[in-house]
């Protein structure tokens, strides 16, 4: 996957930014190219090796991310109550950095905080999830951060029927 400055990228852990620059560094006696990726005030460098594509990636595109939402009004899959079994799916699942994985992970997430209370490693990858994912959000679909932040709590929230 060769990106240029100026592309638009997801990255795996920051979440959306833009590659501002491709420089070429000399690491133990080779070359290997980096990606100079701003994500809001920070920038981070991504060398272009074999771990590339689980680390950056283009955004979603608005027809896929659109089917992808409906992941978070599905009904959430269970999550261990073990906290460590719990972090550890959970860290596997967000791995590939993918839109599909980040909605999982707050549908369940959200799903279990109905029943449990979250603990400060859930609430973390929550809300980075959410970031993640609503940063994306405003990208594609060209939408305001509290208007995404809006739809995403309306698809979180099951609705209720009002009985005659």
């Amino acid at each position: 996957m060769n990106f240029q400055e100026g592309d638009p990228v997801m990255h795996w852990a920051y979440g959306f930014g833009q590659v501002v620059q491709l420089e070429e560094r000399d690491i133990s006696g080779s070359k290997v190219l980096y990606y100079a990726v701003q994500v809001r005030d920070l920038t981070v460098w991504v060398p272009a090796d074999s771990k590339l594509e689980s680390r950056l990636r283009a955004p979603t595109s608005q027809t896929k991310f659109k089917q992808l939402l409906a992941i978070l009004s599905s009904p959430g899959e269970p999550l261990p109550e073990d906290r460590h079994e719990r972090k550890t799916r959970l860290m596997e699942l967000l791995k590939d950095g993918r839109t599909e994985s980040l909605c999982r992970t707050i549908r369940d997430l959200s799903a279990f905080q109905k029943t449990r209370s979250l603990n400060d490693s859930d609430q973390i990858v929550l809300k980075q999830s959410r970031s993640t994912l609503l940063g994306e959000w405003e990208f594609v679909l060209s939408i305001p951060h509290a208007q995404a932040e809006i739809e995403l709590q309306h698809l979180l929230t099951p609705s209720m029927e009002i009985e005659k």
